[in-house]
């Protein structure tokens, strides 16, 4: 942790790179690859060409689900989508090779990702990492736009704002209707909805749990974009809910004690790691004079 702290310490916030990304996971997640490398897993389970249709069914559902045409917006950092030879789209791949690894060993399927304070980058962490799970065939990932106080996932993949969430625990059925397709993206996306005008009274109703039992047996992975820690408390009912959570930080944003007080309030046993958003890096000229200039870079670190 102290090198994550060192980096936390430097007051410059303007760095020059466009998406760098360093992670700093628990001994679990940074156990040698033996099968699969992410290099490997990005060609082998990349997603199969569909044709486009009006409605797409989810696996195990018996409703039809309606496609949501996808328009990505130039600043929306979706490396996954947009630049997929970039250190930075590899690193989220390196990240998803983890995670299914420790899939083999525990229960780990809902991801919570969360930061401590607002504009640390969380949204498009839990964007990137969805789109590099669905990367793999056969897999059904769900990507739960989580902060039903200021949304900002529809956005990015160029959507208008759409029923989601809020409506379905506002409602007495247990029929869940407004869950998207992203065609292009090849994942499904739950939009948070309308502003709620008590977001914690809503989600501490008992639905949000019967919603969460009902899609943990469609799909295999779900990514969940919740508010920050700080100071709110609705990340701590998400938390609840989850099997694992990354804690997002930005380097020259996040300061130390913000960190330490994010972290007393997670369960440490479900915590799998810190990503650190907008790190300086020291290999990147190599990545580049192996693979090409790209505008987004990235930095594994770990101890």
């Amino acid at each position: 942790m102290s090198r994550l702290f060192e980096a936390l310490q430097k007051s410059e916030p303007d760095l020059s790179f466009d998406l760098p990304l360093a992670m700093q996971l628990t001994d679990e997640l940074l156990k040698p690859v033996e099968t699969e490398s992410p290099q490997k897993e990005s060609e082998e389970f990349a997603p199969s060409r569909r044709p486009k249709q009006d409605f797409a069914v989810a696996p195990e559902l018996d409703q039809p689900l309606p496609s949501a045409p996808v328009t990505i917006k130039p600043d929306a950092r979706l490396v996954c989508l947009t630049q997929k030879d970039s250190l930075a789209a590899e690193k989220f791949r390196f990240l998803a090779v983890r995670l299914r690894q420790l899939q083999q060993n525990r229960t780990v399927k809902k991801l919570l990702v969360t930061s401590t304070i607002p504009e640390e980058g969380k949204s498009m962490i839990s964007a990137n990492l969805a789109l590099s799970l669905a990367r793999k065939k056969r897999q059904r990932v769900l990507l739960v736009e989580g902060d039903l106080r200021r949304p900002t996932l529809y956005e990015s993949f160029g959507l208008r704002r759409l029923p989601g969430v809020s409506e379905w625990l506002k409602s007495t059925s247990s029929e869940v209707r407004n869950i998207y397709h992203i065609e292009e993206a090849g994942l499904w996306f739950f939009p948070a909805g309308s502003l709620p005008e008590n977001p914690m009274e809503l989600m501490q109703s008992g639905r949000l749990a019967e919603l969460m039992e009902q899609l943990t047996v469609w799909f295999d992975w779900i990514v969940i974009d919740s508010p920050p820690v700080l100071p709110l408390a609705d990340t701590s009912v998400w938390s609840r809910l989850a099997d694992g959570i990354l804690l997002v930080a930005r380097e020259g944003t996040t300061r130390k004690r913000e960190l330490q007080r994010g972290l007393d309030t997670l369960d440490h046993s479900k915590l799998l790691g810190l990503v650190l958003n907008s790190s300086d890096s020291t290999d990147q000229s190599n990545y580049y004079q192996r693979y090409g200039p790209t505008q987004s870079t990235a930095q594994a670190k770990t101890e």
